[in-house]
């Protein structure tokens, strides 16, 4: 698995579906599913790569009206995570763009879904429990630099 067979998975994310989180990804697992154990594993790892680059303060403040303020006001870790698989869903062009630019950030979306696909792929594949833990978290407040 490399970054570009990564990003057609993304790309196979069927977007007429939006009411439906579970079909939306569906073509992905399909897709994924097919490839070794190994290469699912390492999707997710690629995919903990993507979230933990955008869990940063710039980016956190870019998110809409759950944005972060400052250490007084509340923030959802788990909002922000859902907002940076957002970005990711939606390709490569808008990752490489936020990263960027964090003024470009979706406002006002989640897609918590892209966060199953690899788990969801390894089950179908091997009828056993998915329980990979990525190298890097990519759980809010894990890039420590990204919060100095």
């Amino acid at each position: 698995m490399n970054e570009a067979i990564f990003w057609i998975i993304i790309s196979l994310f069927n977007w007429d579906n939006t009411e439906d989180d579970e079909a939306v990804i569906e073509p992905a697992i399909a897709e994924l599913s097919k490839k070794s154990k190994n290469e699912i594993l390492q999707f997710e790892e690629i995919l903990a790569e993507k979230l933990y680059s955008l869990d940063t303060i710039a980016h956190a403040k870019e998110i809409g009206e759950e944005a972060y303020v400052n250490e007084d006001k509340y923030f959802s870790p788990d909002w922000f995570l859902y907002a940076r698989c957002v970005v990711v869903a939606n390709g490569k062009d808008l990752y490489e763009e936020v990263l960027r630019n964090p003024r470009s950030f979706p406002k006002e979306l989640e897609f918590e879904s892209l966060l199953y696909v690899a788990s969801s792929a390894y089950e179908r594949k091997t009828g056993k429990e998915y329980n990979h833990v990525t190298k890097l978290s990519y759980e809010t407040y894990s890039n420590e630099a990204g919060w100095k």
